[in-house]
């Protein structure tokens, strides 16, 4: 169950507001720097410390499906070259963090944060797309630990 605050509920249930809803999303990899992070927004948005830029992105859900784990697609607008630039430097796939927030109190997080692996990457001049995959519970082995003679001699 997601708690949320009442300035969200009010949003929700109001006719008219003033607050817009906001999606925040931050690149994180050893190969950078510092991490990435861009807003939906058309303005600059600080939230908790943290300034994200605006940079045009869409992110589309996945289809409820119980027979394998949701991707979420993410498409970035490449309005400049640097987007393609920080993803070919990188030598494995980065982690992206999504939080949701209102423009009137960024600093407080109304879904998130959630962690995803960023992969399939393609782009062209336009976009850069890639799918945001969850962490694969999925083929986890079960049981995760295993009695075997060496380590429970006793058993055996």
């Amino acid at each position: 169950m997601r708690t949320l605050s009442q300035a969200a509920k009010n949003a929700i249930f109001s006719s008219q507001s003033s607050s817009a809803w906001l999606l925040l999303l931050t690149l994180e990899h050893d190969d950078l720097d510092s991490p990435v992070r861009v807003t939906s927004d058309a303005v600059d948005t600080v939230s908790n410390g943290d300034t994200y830029v605006p940079f045009p992105f869409v992110i589309t859900l996945p289809d409820e499906t119980d027979d394998e784990l949701p991707t979420v697609k993410l498409t970035i607008d490449a309005i400049d070259r640097s987007i393609i630039t920080i993803i070919r430097t990188l030598t494995s796939a980065p982690t992206l963090t999504l939080n949701v927030v209102l423009s009137d109190d960024a600093d407080t997080v109304e879904a998130g944060p959630f962690e995803f692996t960023l992969r399939n990457v393609q782009y062209t001049a336009q976009t850069v797309t890639g799918d945001l995959q969850f962490e694969d519970i999925l083929n986890e082995p079960f049981p995760a630990g295993t009695y075997d003679p060496a380590r429970y001699p006793g058993l055996f």
